[in-house]
């Protein structure tokens, strides 16, 4: 299957030089980009990933670009120069799928496309810094069993499953899950689905990105 991208990046020669390193790898190919978020939408094709530059030149930010993106479908991907922290700690309230360096390695950014793409977290040191520097934003609260439960639900297994290997009824896994989303709804982290479920918990390093 070859990997339809999208790209948001307002310098010319960065986006030139972006599309030239994922054009590298035979699966990849950029099918849409733009200097805004609205401009890769008009696009109106599926996307099965978008990279987005997190400091733009129209002034919005990762959280107004990422909720115009939304109609795409499409994982995102923070494509930054991760000097400001906090443009990434937004990126991650608004749901991106993790964060990559524009001046990392071709073979790790191509990767970084792949992974997204298959549904996992891109999580890399630059990621969990950003975030580990936010007290509020891992501050969920979780008991030790709701750590636990999450870490098995999230990682795939069903509420029934969970349930035999902690020797618990299935009606309780539900009721932990039901307050886990709560406790992350308090702190404005929000996981109505299970995907959700599953970066909360790789935000907090409870599971692997790579399921």
């Amino acid at each position: 299957m070859t990997i339809e991208i999208g790209i948001i990046e307002d310098h010319p020669a960065m986006l030139l030089g972006t599309v030239a390193i994922l054009h590298k790898s035979d699966d990849i190919r950029v099918v849409a980009h733009g200097t805004t978020a609205a401009a890769v939408v008009r696009y109106g094709g599926p996307l099965h990933v978008v990279l987005l530059d997190l400091s733009l030149a129209d002034g919005t930010g990762p959280a107004e670009n990422i909720q115009a993106l939304a109609p795409l479908g499409a994982p995102i991907i923070a494509y930054t120069s991760g000097e400001r922290p906090h443009l990434i700690r937004e990126a991650a309230r608004a749901g991106a799928s993790g964060m990559i360096r524009k001046s990392d390695r071709i073979e790790l950014i191509a990767d970084a496309v792949r992974r997204a793409a298959r549904g996992e977290i891109v999580a890399s040191a630059d990621w969990a810094a950003a975030l580990e520097s936010d007290r509020e934003f891992v501050s969920a609260q979780l008991s030790p069993r709701e750590s636990e439960v999450l870490s098995l639900y999230a990682s795939g297994e069903t509420a029934k499953q969970v349930a035999q290997l902690l020797y618990l009824s299935p009606e309780t896994i539900i009721d932990h899950v039901r307050r886990i989303r709560a406790k992350y709804a308090a702190v404005d982290r929000a996981a109505p689905t299970k995907v959700d479920l599953f970066r909360r918990a790789v935000e907090d390093g409870l599971v692997s990105p790579e399921r």
